[in-house]
């Protein structure tokens, strides 16, 4: 494929010769699993079971069928649905058709789709008839005029089988057909960048590279096929996808159960019903377990680790995870452009509370620079910029971007505030990036500016990351008007454009004047000392 860029040559003949890069497709792991062990669990969801053999099978039928449909290796798919089995069925599916899909939140709306379609350009569309954007045909008629290539729909629980998705991943007749070859290197899916820009950037991931951070993800969280794996975050995020998360689960022959949500009311008897050994939360659900547990609520005896990654995580916190739920606690610091970052189980407690862990690969070559560019000692706080074996080299069709994201010797530039120790270990302390990270949703300030400023009362926006004690941070969004208007008036307006609920500003602010800088651009940070001073 040539709409993503490569790593070198000699990087990518090190990373074969190191045995990063095993040059196996992505859904090798679930095909091995269903050989050796096909009865084995793979996937609880609700009262459902699926074993690794059913979920081969059914994830084979339907690429079948895709591929009789007219599709083929290289086409686009977007997706979106909740968090139930035929999540990973069709991930496995389209992985084995060669077909390259961006999996979108399920809280996504018009907005985002709207985005992703334009930006790939897909031939097939998966989604659930459940959401609000789906269920009577007016936006996918919408999506079907952006993309005229768009020439199959499937819905999950659609009320006849010619678009039902469960019906496509029936057993196929013909059960010698061959599926395409697929070529390691290419790209196997996108991931969702978080970035600060107000356009959703892509991700290409090749089975090479996502397939070697997953095993290496697994070999160091110490999976067994005795894990339980609760995935209470959106499926499709790469934080429980990938690191390990179900993808990591199923390498090791584990199982994955599914929740609709961390709320601890449903975790606790969800964990206890199915004797759960593991889950990955962000630091607000961690807040809420330990709240629950505090009362009363009986955390499940098997839970034995807590990983906890996506946002900012205090040490006060973390510290009540051994404390207060009686497991062990594994901070988690990742992104889904690449470099992954996880405390060991061998680790003091001091490291395990007090940082985000250190890198998965010896050849994950991490720099920490100051705003001139120079290499930072030991403890000092500078910019994290990486390249690796698992780290991509440029987002999809993005070069503008990429000329600034990226070195002229492929490190990437992720934004984030750093301090590196002398044996490698990272503390998270900030980000460069204009964005919120509330409860480990990415919000690009930009982006709801440029909305909010689309209504005609508004002249001027600004939105900042407001702290908060349990989701971290929270969207504050500071206007000048020329007219009184009430916050729920603003958030029915980005509603009626399509925006993600978590994406709403969480609190408005009216002042008379945005302070600027000498070149005439909102001085934000003059603008939070003044705000958040008054509070």
């Amino acid at each position: 494929m040539t709409d993503y860029t490569p790593w070198p040559a000699e990087f990518a003949d090190n990373y074969r010769q190191k045995g990063y890069w095993r040059d196996e497709p992505l859904f090798q792991m679930l095909t091995e699993q269903a050989s050796v062990r096909p009865d084995a669990v793979a996937v609880i969801c609700g009262e459902r079971q699926f074993s690794y053999g059913q979920l081969d099978v059914a994830s084979t039928a339907l690429a079948l069928r895709l591929l009789d449909a007219g599709l083929s290796a290289g086409d686009h798919a977007v997706v979106q649905l909740p968090n139930r089995a035929e999540f990973y069925i069709t991930f496995f599916a389209l992985l084995k058709a060669g077909i390259r899909p961006v999996n979108a939140l399920y809280n996504h709306r018009a907005l985002e789709m709207g985005a992703y379609v334009d930006q790939l350009q897909p031939a097939l569309l998966i989604a659930a008839r459940a959401h609000p954007l789906f269920g009577d045909g007016v936006f996918e008629a919408q999506l079907r005029a952006a993309s005229p290539g768009l020439h199959l729909c499937l819905y999950l629980d659609d009320a006849g089988d010619a678009c039902n998705l469960q019906a496509w991943m029936r057993p196929h007749a013909d059960t010698n057909r061959k599926l395409p070859q697929i070529d390691a290197s290419d790209v196997a899916f996108f991931q969702l960048s978080g970035g600060s820009t107000g356009t959703p950037k892509l991700i290409p991931r090749t089975h090479n590279d996502y397939e070697y951070s997953v095993r290496a993800s697994a070999d160091i969280c110490a999976l067994t096929p005795d894990t339980r794996f609760l995935c209470a975050l959106p499926a499709p995020h790469n934080y429980v996808l990938s690191s390990p998360g179900a993808l990591g689960v199923f390498m090791a022959g584990g199982s994955v159960v599914l929740a609709d949500s961390p709320d601890p009311t449903l975790c606790f008897d969800v964990m206890a019903r199915h004797s759960v050994t593991m889950a990955a939360l962000v630091p607000s659900a961690v807040g809420l377990w330990v709240e629950a547990a505090r009362a009363g609520m009986p955390v499940p005896k098997s839970l034995g680790v807590v990983q906890v990654g996506g946002a900012s995580f205090a040490e006060t916190l973390a510290r009540q995870v051994p404390e207060i739920l009686g497991c062990k606690l594994q901070q988690v610091f990742g992104m889904a452009e690449g470099l992954v970052n996880y405390t060991r189980h061998g680790d003091s407690a001091e490291r395990v509370f007090t940082t985000q862990g250190r890198p998965i690969s010896a050849d994950d070559e991490v720099q920490v620079r100051d705003s001139a560019g120079n290499q930072c000692a030991p403890g000092e706080t500078g910019q994290l910029w990486v390249r690796g074996p698992y780290t991509i080299r440029g987002y999809y069709r993005s070069a503008e971007h990429n000329a600034s994201a990226f070195d002229g010797q492929g490190f990437y530039h992720s934004g984030d505030l750093v301090q590196r120790d002398a044996d490698g270990y990272l503390r998270v302390v900030g980000r460069v990036k204009d964005q919120i990270n509330r409860g480990g949703e990415k919000i690009a300030a930009e982006e709801v500016e440029a909305l909010i400023l689309r209504h005609p009362d508004v002249i001027s926006a600004a939105l900042l990351a407001q702290p908060d004690s349990r989701l971290g941070e929270k969207g504050c969004a500071v206007l000048v008007v020329r007219k009184a208007i009430r916050p729920v008036e603003l958030r029915r307006h980005l509603i009626g454009q399509g925006v993600a609920e978590y994406k709403l500003p969480d609190r408005f602010v009216f002042i008379d004047e945005m302070p600027l800088t000498a070149v005439g651009k909102i001085d934000k940070r003059r603008l939070r000392s003044t705000v958040f001073a008054e509070n």
